[in-house]
């Protein structure tokens, strides 16, 4: 009796300094959250064009500095600042989230300390490169809500020749070195600068988009009266001047060195391996975009796995739908017949863009049954811009600001209608949009209590994993009621699985273009347009393509365990606001974070 009452006694100081703790362990974490937004304003200022992105107003005049040696200060600032947490911080002492941003911010400085001594191995000018994406950011990116913005929009295009340039000098350079994109990479590129500047004012014929985009801001202030007729016409004339003396000679002097390199590019493309030190490259690009240490030969052999796993549930479907043949055939069938496909008109266009919004505004209705936390943003489906759009080129999504003044965007290239089969529609809006890519980052940006670098910052494996995840998702969340929708989903994760084998037989094996192309048509639906365009997607980004499948299974790795450990106590509302609740993760950080909610949830200790 007596011990009892000496525990009752007891009890309330134990209670007692366990909020004591508890207290201590969120005020370190609030220290650490404070310093790391303090450190996270320095470091965009090495990237002054990310800064409106978070309320930044400064420097909105400005395009970021590429160089080599501006990289280098932004490796050596962020070994200081690592150095400065680990020194001013007990990590013991941080709440869980806490420990999740300290692991990062140490986790950011070993992927890029891993990634220094292949600076100049990555290929600039591929499929998406600056010289696409740069016009895109000053048309899309770019708001002129006053004349400070117009002023900041025309300053901008007068850096376009000092920035490109200092891409171009990184590729010059690389070459010296004998590392060249693949010969395909260098027509794309050629192509598509080309494309920017065909048209006025830099020759006859109709408005370039970035002509267009400039009149179009003036227009609007003088509309709105924030600045009269007269002053309008004097800032057309200084964008024209802006863009006739930066970015024509920018694009000049880049297609130009395109159009005289490609001589001593390989006239058969090679992988990552054929590089200098390339077998080591790759496996950093491996470690990398999986955020884990798996071997080529380890990711190959698990892509020969799922490619007959998903095999087996095609030809389900195939006897389903009543198909005389073998899988091949109906590959073959589903490739080939005008029925699956909109007619390549600008009506077709609009009906697969349509359709495409009308799968996302179902799945919305249906995302509280198993989601508790929901994206504010908005989200809307476009194709892409002509001046860098491609034939077979992969949809996209990019995310919009966190004010609210862009939503994200889902992205298709519709240049070849033939390329965007109608029955793989419905599992890409689930990918790119909701409850893919859209929902994921919107929530990563409108996340309240982290540091705010945890919303700028992601990882290709967790991003990748949790929209390929999504499309299997839609499936148990009642969605693909065609056989030939559900086929698609079933072709959408064939196609991650087949990236795993072709891109390590491309930088680990010596596969060709040709090899690699062959054996995706051999094994999936994909058109030969399609597939030829990803596989060469493949050769100018080593170790990305195997991201999604390889994210894909460690999240649904991580369910499985959940759902055992917990049986009826297992919510898949809550599971889903663990996955993606914290932003994006690295996929060894993701399993401690699960794994501790699992814990928490047997314990009863979260709800």
């Amino acid at each position: 009796m007596k011990n009892i009452l000496i525990l009752m006694c007891l009890m309330p100081l134990v209670l007692l300094a366990e909020t004591q703790s508890a207290a201590s362990h969120g005020n370190q974490t609030d220290r650490l959250n404070s310093w790391l937004d303090q450190e996270f304003v320095k470091y965009l200022e090495f990237y002054p064009q990310t800064k409106k992105r978070y309320g930044i107003n400064s420097d909105y005049d400005k395009l970021n500095d590429v160089s080599v040696a501006h990289q280098a200060k932004l490796l050596e600032w962020r070994r200081k600042s690592v150095a400065e947490m680990e020194r001013t911080f007990d990590r013991t002492q941080l709440t869980d989230q806490g420990k999740i941003s300290y692991d990062l911010w140490n986790y950011l400085l070993t992927r890029r300390e891993a990634a220094e001594p292949y600076v100049y191995h990555g290929y600039i000018f591929g499929r998406r490169g600056p010289h696409t994406s740069l016009p895109r950011t000053l048309i899309s990116g770019h708001k002129v809500d006053s004349q400070a913005d117009l002023d900041a929009y025309i300053a901008k295009l007068n850096q376009v020749d000092r920035y490109l340039g200092q891409y171009l000098t990184r590729a010059k350079t690389a070459a010296e070195r004998g590392i060249r994109a693949p010969y395909f990479d260098y027509e794309l590129a050629s192509s598509q600068s080309k494309k920017v500047i065909a048209g006025a004012p830099f020759s006859e014929g109709s408005d370039t988009a970035l002509w267009a985009d400039v009149k179009k801001k003036i227009n609007k202030l003088v509309t709105s009266g924030k600045i009269d007729a007269e002053a309008g016409d004097r800032y057309r004339e200084t964008a024209r001047t802006a863009l006739l003396t930066s970015i024509q000679p920018a694009y000049e002097k880049l297609i130009s060195w395109l159009d005289k390199d490609i001589k001593n590019s390989d006239s058969v493309a090679r992988g990552a391996g054929a590089l200098p030190d390339g077998d080591a490259y790759y496996q950093t690009a491996l470690n990398r975009n999986t955020t884990l240490s798996m071997t080529a030969s380890e990711i190959h052999k698990i892509g020969l796995k799922e490619v007959a796993r998903l095999h087996r549930e095609m030809a389900v479907i195939k006897d389903t739908v009543g198909f005389d043949g073998d899988l091949k055939a109906f590959f073959a069938y589903v490739r080939d017949s005008d029925e699956f496909y909109f007619p390549s008109t600008d009506a077709g266009r609009e009906e697969y863009l349509a359709l495409a919004r009308q799968y996302l505004a179902a799945m919305q209705k249906k995302l509280p049954e198993y989601f508790g936390v929901l994206p504010k943003m908005a989200l809307d489906v476009k194709r892409v811009e002509p001046y860098r759009e491609q034939a077979g080129g992969s949809a996209h999504y990019v995310r919009g600001d966190t004010d609210g003044s862009k939503p994200g965007v889902f992205y298709v290239h519709l240049v070849d209608m033939r390329a965007a089969a109608v029955y793989r529609l419905e599992n890409l809006a689930y990918h790119e949009g909701l409850p893919g890519h859209h929902m994921q980052i919107a929530i990563q940006q409108e996340i309240k209590g982290l540091p705010k670098f945890r919303s700028h910052h992601g990882y290709t494996a967790f991003s990748e994993g949790w929209g390929l995840y999504s499309e299997y998702l839609g499936k148990e969340m009642g969605f693909y009621n065609s056989p030939y929708n559900d086929f698609g989903r079933l072709s959408g994760e064939l196609w991650r699985s087949i990236r795993l084998v072709v891109d390590t037989g491309i930088h680990s094996k010596g596969w060709t273009a040709k090899k690699a192309t062959q054996y995706a048509l051999d094994n999936s639906p994909y058109p030969e347009v399609k597939a030829r365009a990803e596989i060469r997607r493949y050769f100018n980004n080593p170790g990305q393509a195997t991201a999604y499948k390889i994210g894909m299974i460690k999240i649904m790795e991580l369910r499985r365990y959940a759902e055992k450990q917990l049986g009826d106590r297992f919510d898949i509302r809550s599971f889903h606001d663990t996955v993606i609740g914290a932003g994006p993760l690295p996929l060894k950080v993701l399993e401690r974070r699960v794994k501790e909610w699992v814990k928490a949830q047997a314990a009863g200790t979260q709800t």
